[in-house]
């Protein structure tokens, strides 16, 4: 019996162990969005390692997502990546001090547009330790270093040049078309009392 429960609790401790691992990607947050909105994206980084992080790198598709801008990062330097065609595609962030150390995470902030029609966004991480070695977060969804991928959601509203909202034209003139019946029920009732007051009035006068 004492054998059995020490198995048990070596299991439990090896499933701990794996979960944390597990847990421990690189991921860019949200996980979902939807398609034509301006968005800032994440990017979660955690040092699996007792040697620092120091240079983490993203690489993503433009055709997926525009990224137009980079937010500051204390402690870290950053440089745009840009394709053949001068469209960013990726950036690289540099530590100026230490890094991250063993227990502490990291989170590196974009903002860019989500394309019309696309229903993914593909990042692809590399992390760099002080040793030299690279961890490459770019495997399948299955793998033991997976990219990190946002689901794109159609969407049901378009949006201008700032990335506000703008209400479905059609939608609206539908909704407006739905709702014509109820209107000239309304009135014809109104009218229908104006009409029994009126003829109360005349009778009794």
């Amino acid at each position: 019996m004492k054998k059995m429960s020490t198995v048990f609790f070596a299991l439990i401790m090896a499933m701990m162990v794996f979960s944390g691992i597990a847990s421990a990607h690189v991921s860019v947050l949200p996980k979902e969005t939807t398609q034509g909105t301006y968005e800032m994206f994440t990017m979660r980084v955690p040092s699996e390692k007792e040697t620092p992080t120091i240079k983490v790198d993203v690489k993503f598709s433009p055709d997926q997502v525009s990224v137009s801008r980079v937010e500051p990062k204390p402690g870290w330097k950053y440089e745009i990546v840009k394709d053949t065609a001068g469209k960013i595609a990726g950036v690289t962030w540099t530590a100026t001090g230490e890094g991250l150390s063993a227990t502490e995470f990291g989170e590196f902030n974009m903002q860019g547009k989500v394309a019309d029609k696309v229903t993914s966004i593909t990042w692809k991480a590399y992390q760099t330790y002080k040793d030299g070695s690279v961890a490459e977060w770019t495997g399948a969804p299955d793998a033991e270093k997976p990219a990190s991928v946002t689901t794109v959601k159609p969407s049901t509203t378009s949006t201008d040049s700032h990335g506000n909202a703008a209400t479905n034209t059609t939608e609206n003139k539908s909704e407006g078309a739905s709702k014509a019946p109820l209107y000239l029920s309304i009135i014809a009732v109104l009218l229908g009392v104006a009409a029994v007051v009126i003829s109360l009035t005349k009778k009794a006068k």
